[in-house]
């Protein structure tokens, strides 16, 4: 596993950045592949928190844990990343093909330059969309923690298309209209 350590308005210390390592480490053997971990410290007013993001073959999981001490938000998001892991993992396996997680392509998100018009964008990325099926795109987007996902639909030769959460609770899907 390959770690990147941050700290926002924190500094790191080399003990905290071992037992991250030691913690987030224990959760590669879930993964067949090579995964690269993301983990970010930061700390306000007594609170604690650590942000953990892991990638594995296009697959991204995500969690925050806010505590009163650093090393108790580490086993607390550890914790809840091996059951994220395990719940999509088998569920995974279960609904959509095969060979769901040796997949070698992987929406990489590359941020650009920031762009000043009337509307001004404040953040642009840019990734591969690469194709899967609607029911694939819900569970990244539940993985990631977003409201909206885009991907190429293979149900629809690959057109662009894109999952949504509605606020009544349940996922809606806007497609290109190819002719």
């Amino acid at each position: 596993m390959t770690f990147t350590m941050t700290g926002k308005k924190y500094e790191v210390s080399d003990e905290l950045r071992a037992y991250a390592e030691k913690k987030v480490g224990k959760i590669d053997k879930l993964f067949r592949t090579e995964s690269d971990a993301s983990v970010t410290f930061s700390a306000e007013r007594g609170r604690y928190t650590v942000e953990i993001t892991i990638r594995n073959n296009g697959m991204f999981y995500r969690v925050t844990e806010t505590t009163s001490d650093m090393f108790a938000s580490i086993d607390s998001a550890c914790a809840a990343l091996v059951r994220q892991v395990r719940k999509n993992k088998t569920r995974l396996e279960k609904r959509l093909r095969d060979g769901a997680f040796e997949r070698s392509s992987a929406p990489e998100a590359v941020p650009d330059e920031e762009e000043e018009a009337d509307y001004r964008i404040i953040r642009t990325k840019r990734f591969p969309l690469k194709p899967m099926s609607p029911d694939e795109a819900v569970m990244q987007m539940d993985l990631l923690g977003h409201t909206f996902f885009a991907f190429r639909n293979q149900e629809a030769d690959d057109a662009f298309s894109v999952v949504y959460k509605r606020r009544d609770g349940g996922y809606g899907m806007i497609s290109d209209e190819s002719d």
